[in-house]
Protein backbone atom coordinates (compact mmCIF):
# COMPACT_ATOMS: atom_id res chain seq x y z
CA UNK A 1 0.00 0.00 0.00
CA UNK A 2 2.86 2.39 -0.78
CA UNK A 3 0.80 4.78 -2.92
CA UNK A 4 -0.61 6.80 -0.01
CA UNK A 5 1.49 9.21 2.07
CA UNK A 6 3.03 6.98 4.79
CA UNK A 7 -0.13 5.03 5.53
CA UNK A 8 -0.41 3.67 9.04
CA UNK A 9 -1.45 0.09 9.56
CA UNK A 10 -5.16 -0.24 10.48
CA UNK A 11 -4.16 -1.54 13.91
CA UNK A 12 -2.06 1.59 14.57
CA UNK A 13 -4.85 3.83 13.31
CA UNK A 14 -7.38 2.22 15.64
CA UNK A 15 -5.07 2.43 18.63
CA UNK A 16 -4.20 6.05 17.93
CA UNK A 17 -7.93 6.81 18.01
CA UNK A 18 -8.25 4.82 21.27
CA UNK A 19 -10.41 2.21 19.58
CA UNK A 20 -10.22 -1.49 20.29
CA UNK A 21 -8.63 -3.43 17.43
CA UNK A 22 -11.25 -5.84 16.09
CA UNK A 23 -11.32 -7.92 12.90
CA UNK A 24 -14.33 -6.08 11.42
CA UNK A 25 -12.74 -2.68 12.09
CA UNK A 26 -9.46 -3.67 10.45
CA UNK A 27 -11.36 -5.16 7.48
CA UNK A 28 -13.47 -2.02 7.00
CA UNK A 29 -10.43 0.30 7.16
CA UNK A 30 -8.69 -1.86 4.55
CA UNK A 31 -11.79 -1.83 2.34
CA UNK A 32 -12.13 1.97 2.50
CA UNK A 33 -8.39 2.36 1.78
CA UNK A 34 -8.55 0.23 -1.34
CA UNK A 35 -11.87 1.65 -2.59
CA UNK A 36 -11.83 5.44 -2.11
CA UNK A 37 -15.31 7.03 -2.22
CA UNK A 38 -16.97 3.64 -1.80
CA UNK A 39 -20.57 3.48 -0.67
CA UNK A 40 -21.68 1.13 2.12
CA UNK A 41 -22.49 -1.71 -0.30
CA UNK A 42 -19.06 -1.54 -1.90
CA UNK A 43 -17.39 -1.57 1.51
CA UNK A 44 -19.58 -4.50 2.55
CA UNK A 45 -18.69 -6.50 -0.58
CA UNK A 46 -14.98 -5.84 -0.05
CA UNK A 47 -15.13 -6.87 3.61
CA UNK A 48 -17.06 -10.04 2.74
CA UNK A 49 -14.18 -11.17 0.53
CA UNK A 50 -12.16 -11.74 3.72
CA UNK A 51 -15.04 -12.24 6.17
CA UNK A 52 -18.08 -13.73 4.38
CA UNK A 53 -20.07 -13.97 7.63
CA UNK A 54 -20.09 -10.26 8.46
CA UNK A 55 -23.51 -8.61 8.53
CA UNK A 56 -24.53 -5.40 6.79
CA UNK A 57 -25.35 -3.93 10.21
CA UNK A 58 -21.87 -4.75 11.56
CA UNK A 59 -20.19 -2.95 8.66
CA UNK A 60 -22.58 -0.03 9.04
CA UNK A 61 -21.79 0.22 12.78
CA UNK A 62 -18.02 0.10 12.15
CA UNK A 63 -18.28 2.85 9.52
CA UNK A 64 -20.16 4.98 12.05
CA UNK A 65 -17.49 4.45 14.73
CA UNK A 66 -14.63 5.12 12.31
CA UNK A 67 -16.31 8.28 11.00
CA UNK A 68 -17.01 9.57 14.50
CA UNK A 69 -13.41 9.00 15.54
CA UNK A 70 -12.09 10.73 12.40
CA UNK A 71 -10.35 7.70 10.86
CA UNK A 72 -12.74 7.71 7.92
CA UNK A 73 -14.46 10.64 6.26
CA UNK A 74 -18.07 10.40 5.16
CA UNK A 75 -19.14 12.49 2.18
CA UNK A 76 -22.61 12.71 0.78
CA UNK A 77 -23.09 14.69 -2.42
CA UNK A 78 -26.72 15.71 -2.88
CA UNK A 79 -29.02 13.03 -4.32
CA UNK A 80 -26.25 10.49 -3.75
CA UNK A 81 -25.63 7.77 -1.20
CA UNK A 82 -23.04 8.38 1.50
CA UNK A 83 -19.49 7.51 0.49
CA UNK A 84 -16.48 6.85 2.67
CA UNK A 85 -12.80 7.61 2.25
CA UNK A 86 -9.65 7.18 4.28
CA UNK A 87 -8.05 10.45 3.19
CA UNK A 88 -8.71 12.59 6.23
CA UNK A 89 -7.28 15.69 7.86
CA UNK A 90 -6.11 17.60 4.81
CA UNK A 91 -9.37 19.36 3.94
CA UNK A 92 -9.44 18.33 0.28
CA UNK A 93 -12.53 18.63 -1.89
CA UNK A 94 -14.39 16.55 -4.44
CA UNK A 95 -15.59 16.82 -7.99
CA UNK A 96 -18.71 14.83 -8.87
CA UNK A 97 -19.99 13.90 -12.31
CA UNK A 98 -23.64 14.94 -12.73
CA UNK A 99 -24.09 12.22 -15.27
CA UNK A 100 -22.62 9.01 -13.78
CA UNK A 101 -21.85 10.08 -10.21
CA UNK A 102 -18.10 9.40 -10.38
CA UNK A 103 -16.14 11.18 -7.64
CA UNK A 104 -12.55 12.39 -7.67
CA UNK A 105 -10.40 14.18 -5.09
CA UNK A 106 -9.46 17.82 -5.63
CA UNK A 107 -6.76 19.42 -3.51
CA UNK A 108 -7.68 22.66 -1.76
CA UNK A 109 -6.81 25.62 -3.99
CA UNK A 110 -3.73 26.44 -1.92
CA UNK A 111 -1.90 24.83 0.97
CA UNK A 112 -3.46 26.96 3.68
CA UNK A 113 -7.10 25.90 3.03
CA UNK A 114 -8.42 29.45 2.48
CA UNK A 115 -11.93 28.03 2.37
CA UNK A 116 -11.70 27.59 6.16
CA UNK A 117 -11.42 31.35 6.62
CA UNK A 118 -15.02 32.33 6.04
CA UNK A 119 -15.69 35.97 5.15
CA UNK A 120 -18.11 35.97 8.07
CA UNK A 121 -18.03 33.12 10.56
CA UNK A 122 -21.07 34.42 12.49
CA UNK A 123 -19.26 33.51 15.69
CA UNK A 124 -18.87 29.86 14.69
CA UNK A 125 -15.58 28.06 15.21
CA UNK A 126 -15.02 26.57 11.75
CA UNK A 127 -13.26 23.18 11.57
CA UNK A 128 -14.05 21.86 8.13
CA UNK A 129 -15.25 23.06 4.76
CA UNK A 130 -16.94 20.73 2.33
CA UNK A 131 -16.61 21.94 -1.22
CA UNK A 132 -18.13 19.91 -4.03
CA UNK A 133 -17.50 20.78 -7.64
CA UNK A 134 -20.10 19.48 -10.09
CA UNK A 135 -19.42 18.73 -13.73
CA UNK A 136 -19.10 16.03 -16.34
CA UNK A 137 -16.33 13.42 -16.19
CA UNK A 138 -14.13 12.63 -19.17
CA UNK A 139 -15.91 9.36 -19.91
CA UNK A 140 -19.34 10.99 -20.02
CA UNK A 141 -17.95 13.82 -22.18
CA UNK A 142 -16.60 11.26 -24.65
CA UNK A 143 -19.94 9.39 -24.67
CA UNK A 144 -21.80 12.67 -25.31
CA UNK A 145 -19.48 13.50 -28.22
CA UNK A 146 -19.90 10.06 -29.72
CA UNK A 147 -23.71 10.15 -29.75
Amino acid sequence: MGHMHDVQEPEQMLRSASLRVTKPRVAVINAVHSHPHADTDTVLAAVRETDPEISHQAVYDVLKVLTKSGLVRRIQPKDSVARYESRVGDNHHHVVCRSCGAIADVDCATGSAPCLEASNDNGFQIEEAEVIYWGTCLECQETAKAS
